[in-house]
């Protein structure tokens, strides 16, 4: 695959802009030649991992398009900032690819108090932002107009999680969750899910995402002697926390919410790995009927992307903003994109996604999988 679309945080990452056409001449973003799209995301440390892999996947259908010539003649370039996940940071990384970088619109980017402090910038811009990576569901509400979220919300993934255990004859359930705006949100939601069978958590932890309170996280989750614990924690994060609390005495069963990487934590929790499940917001990436699935692990294959839910999601999430911005045609504006999106239903790789109603997410898919040894997935 040729040289990556997924351009790390530097002002080289800036070429200059071509001739414009008059029509085009004062839309940011838009050359004769190219399409500019911004990405703001915590890129360093436990928590950037993951969202390295979403965008490698997303990657993947840009050059893909690119490859064939791209839209309209124009390739893509995805310029992505660090934001290390602070909210004054995201606020100066959207402004400063809006100024400097002149981007068109915005993709995948990531998290909940960094989205909802960019809120007032999106709508005054005018730039949608689609396809954006564990945000809270108050903070897309936030972004309102201006976002289009592919992935279920996690209020749906919490009663999913929820209506499973209890099916099964878990009750005393625990959740574990990011010490941060959108994963205190996503406990929320996990408590109102219980509340609404007449449960509640048997314990509701916050763990710190620099990992410096795993341990503490794991006896907590122990001493609750919950059946079940739901975790939203992303990384490398839920793999020490259930191993701590094993360590600490706790037979818990582990459920990830879908921000949980499976091959990550099977390679820290090895054989009692087996025991994890996860609920996923996109298809089986290993699905040999559908073909969206397999042109993607082809793609990821000779990329040396790895393949799995992480980078599937981030591929389905830009095919989605590729699929937009071909509908909105040659005459390319933030506001012909806008009305495309609002008027947008397809199905994309064995999933429907729908922007024609009141909400701004697409999708309400939800699988649950579990989760081997070996870090592969099973339906």
């Amino acid at each position: 695959m040729h040289r990556r679309n997924f351009i790390a945080a530097s002002a080289a990452a800036v070429a200059g802009f071509g001739p414009l056409s008059s029509a085009l001449a004062a839309e940011n973003g838009v050359t004769d030649s190219e399409i500019v799209l911004g990405h703001t995301g915590i890129l360093s440390g436990p928590l950037g991992v993951p969202v390295k892999v979403v965008m490698a996947g997303a990657g993947l259908a840009f050059d893909a398009v690119n490859a064939q010539g791209g839209l309209s003649g124009r390739k893509i370039r995805l310029v992505s900032l660090d934001d290390e996940l602070k909210p004054e940071k995201a606020v100066a990384n959207y402004e400063k690819l809006l100024a400097e970088h002149r981007v068109f619109a915005f993709f995948g980017c990531v998290g909940s108090a960094t989205t909802a402090a960019g809120a007032k910038v999106l709508n005054q811009s005018g730039a949608p932002t689609v396809g954006g990576y564990a945000v809270s569901d108050s903070a897309r509400e936030k972004v309102g107009g201006a976002g289009y979220f592919v992935r279920a919300t996690f209020a749906r993934e919490a009663q999913a999680l929820v209506q499973h255990l209890t099916t099964i004859g878990v009750s005393r359930i625990a959740v574990a969750y990011l010490d941060n705006p959108g994963g205190a949100e996503v406990a929320k939601l996990v408590g109102e899910a219980l509340t609404a069978l007449k449960l509640k958590p048997e314990a509701a932890v916050a763990v710190k995402g620099d990992g410096t309170t795993n341990e503490a996280s794991g006896k907590a989750l122990a001493d609750s002697k919950a059946q079940a614990v739901i975790m939203y924690l992303g990384g490398g994060i839920g793999g020490e926390v259930m191993k701590a609390a094993w360590a600490a005495g706790g037979r818990q069963m582990f459920y990830g919410m879908s921000i949980v990487p499976g091959d990550v934590t099977a390679k820290l929790v090895g054989d009692k790995t087996s025991g994890l499940a996860i609920s996923q917001i996109v298809p089986y990436p290993w699905s040999e009927v559908d073909a969206g699935a397999k042109e993607y692990r082809q793609l990821a294959e000779r990329a040396k992307v790895d393949i799995g839910y992480l980078s599937y999601e981030g591929y389905v999430n830009a095919m989605v903003m590729i699929e937009a911005l071909r509908r909105t045609g040659r005459d390319l504006t933030r506001a012909k994109l806008h009305a495309t999106l609002k008027a947008m239903k397809l199905r994309m790789s064995n999933m429907e996604i729908d922007f024609t109603g009141a909400s701004n997410t697409g999708s309400r898919f939800i699988e649950m999988v579990r989760v081997t040894k070996e870090g592969k997935f099973l339906r």
